[in-house]
């Protein structure tokens, strides 16, 4: 797992008495789009929040194993979660924009963590709603609040928001789920065009998006990591029966 910027060790995460992942070891390939895909239930969601240590948040939720993150697990005592949650950019199944302005909603992370300010952070918000493919939509009304842009806009805006901070990783959970196909479309090409400088990795239920546009994927079943490799080693040619079975539909 050298030379990754995450990856997990015998990763164990349980909801009181549900043991929701079992002991996961995998490396996330740098600069590529890696889904983790597998029928709802299998642990996705899960093994996604341990990666910046949200499932801290869910009641009852207990992890054992290590989470590495550039070298350091992030499970250990002391670490500072805000600079591994700095780290690991996260877009959510539904868009939710701060109640502030385009602007601000861009801006807030980067003031929060001292990145820049005045004509810096003016440079900072353009360049990174440029990233995202947001710029040209929104640049004459900056001022106005992020609630007026449709869900598309927003997702992408939200993903604005986590590129200012200087993630290394983009982490996205059915992220374009609740988008209609057109601003679904941008989002997954921007996904694409965003791995030559970031990790991504998609949890997804969708296989037709998975082979559109994996590099790299983890099928999970029933809270263990079945089956990794490269997208086109999953899709057309798994080892396990499990996998087969899924990606030929008899599982869902």
């Amino acid at each position: 797992m050298a030379g990754t910027h995450l990856a997990v060790e015998n990763l164990n995460v349980y909801y009181g008495r549900q043991h929701a992942l079992k002991d996961v070891t995998v490396g996330i390939p740098d600069r590529q789009v890696t889904a983790i895909i597998g029928p709802s239930g299998c642990g996705k969601s899960s093994l996604l929040k341990s990666f910046n240590r949200l499932i801290d948040l869910t009641e009852g939720a207990r992890v054992t194993g290590k989470v590495i993150v550039n070298g350091a697990d992030i499970m250990s005592p002391g670490v500072d979660l805000a600079e591994v949650r700095k780290k690991m950019g996260l877009l959510s199944q539904t868009p939710w924009p701060l109640p502030m302005s385009i602007f601000d909603n861009v801006a807030y992370g980067a003031r929060l963590h001292g990145l820049a300010s005045g004509k810096g952070l003016r440079t900072l918000v353009e360049a990174n709603l440029k990233k995202a493919g947001l710029w040209d939509e929104v640049k004459d009304r900056l001022n106005r609040p992020a609630e007026g842009l449709s869900k598309g806009q927003q997702q992408r805006l939200a993903l604005a928001r986590s590129l200012a901070v200087g993630p290394d990783v983009i982490l996205a959970d059915e992220a374009t789920s609740a988008l209609d196909p057109v601003s679904a479309k941008r989002v997954e090409q921007l996904f694409i065009d965003l791995k030559s400088e970031y990790t991504v990795v998609l949890v997804t239920h969708i296989l037709r998006q998975a082979r559109r546009i994996a590099d790299y994927v983890l099928f999970l079943y029933m809270g263990e990591l079945v089956e990794h490799g490269p997208a086109k080693q999953i899709f057309e040619n798994p080892s396990d029966p499990r996998t087969q079975a899924y990606v030929r539909g008899d599982i869902s």
